[in-house]
C-alpha cells in the first residue's frame, strides 16, 4: 500500500491530486485540511488549522501513523495561503507576515520533521514534494510575505535534501513550482488593486486569455514526476518543464 499525506485536500491541486491518486485501489490518502470535501473509502481526513500551531504541534500524531506495511510513504505539503496584497509600511497588519509564514513554512516545516522522525528507519520508499512558487525566485510587488515564504520552503527543501544525503536515508524531497494554475489564490490576485500589485492586469489576462492550468493536468503531472523521480537530481523543480 501507498500511503500519501497531503496537506489542502479541500480545493485546488490538492483535491485534483487526491481524487487522481484515488484511481489506484494501492493508494491510500490522508487529507490534512480544515474541511473534508472528499468521500472514498482509500481517504482518511485529518483536520488541522494551519494557522493554529500548538493545535498542528498536538495533532501531528494523528497524522503520522505507523503503517507498518506501507510500500511507499509520500508528504506533500500543498497547503499555502498568498496573504494581503500590499505593500510593506503602507498599512500592512504584522500578525499578517505571521499567518502567511505559519502556514507557508512553519507548518511544513513541523511536517517534514515529524514525517523524517517517524519513518526515517522504515523501509518503505520515502519521498517530500513541497509546493513552491516561481515567486519564490522572483520578487513581485505586493507580495512580500508570500515571497519569501516560498523563498523559505525552497531552502527548507534543499536543506533537508542535504541533510538526507548525508545520513545517506535515501529520502528525496523536492519544491515544486506548478506554475499559474486556476484556484481560488488565482481569483483573489486578479482582485487586487493596481496601487497595491503593479501586474494585477498581467494576472487578469491570464484568466481572459484562457491561459491557466487546470489543478487537475498540474496533478497529472506531479503524479508523474512521483513515479519517476530518478530522473530528478535537482531539488527545485518546475512542473510546467515536466
Amino acid at each position: 500500500m501507498n500511503i500519501y499525506i497531503i496537506t489542502g485536500t479541500s480545493k485546488g491541486i490538492g483535491k485534483a491530486l487526491t481524487e487522481e491518486l484515488l484511481k489506484d485501489d494501492n493508494n491510500c490518502v490522508v487529507g490534512v485540511c480544515r474541511n473534508s470535501t472528499i468521500n472514498h473509502k482509500n481517504y482518511r481526513h485529518q483536520p488541522l488549522d494551519f494557522s493554529d500551531i500548538p493545535a498542528v504541534e498536538h495533532n501531528l500524531q494523528k497524522v503520522f501513523l505507523p503503517y507498518k506495511d506501507a510500500e511507499k510513504l509520500v508528504l506533500i505539503n500543498n497547503a499555502g495561503v498568498l496573504g494581503d496584497i500590499g505593500y510593506v509600511g503602507e498599512g500592512m497588519p504584522n500578525e499578517r507576515f505571521e499567518f502567511v509564514f505559519d502556514v507557508n513554512v512553519i507548518v511544513p516545516a513541523m511536517l517534514m520533521n515529524s514525517f523524517l522522525q517517524v519513518y526515517q528507519q522504515h523501509p518503505a520508499q520515502k519521498l517530500i514534494i513541497n509546493i513552491s512558487s516561481g515567486a519564490g525566485k522572483y520578487p513581485i510587488d505586493g507580495w512580500a510575505s508570500y515571497c519569501a515564504s516560498k523563498a523559505a520552503l525552497d531552502m527548507l527543501s534543499m536543506t533537508i535534501q542535504k541533510e538526507q544525503d548525508m545520513r545517506g536515508s535515501g529520502v528525496k524531497i523536492y519544491a515544486l513550482a506548478p506554475g499559474v494554475v486556476d484556484t481560488q489564490m488565482q481569483g483573489q490576485i486578479r482582485e487586487a488593486d493596481a496601487e497595491r500589485f503593479s501586474t494585477v492586469e498581467k494576472f487578469r489576462d491570464y484568466k481572459a486569455s484562457n491561459v491557466l492550468a487546470q489543478p487537475e493536468d498540474v496533478a497529472h503531472k506531479i503524479i508523474r514526476f512521483m513515479q519517476n523521480t530518478d530522473n530528478y537530481s535537482e531539488v527545485l523543480q518546475d512542473v510546467r518543464n515536466m
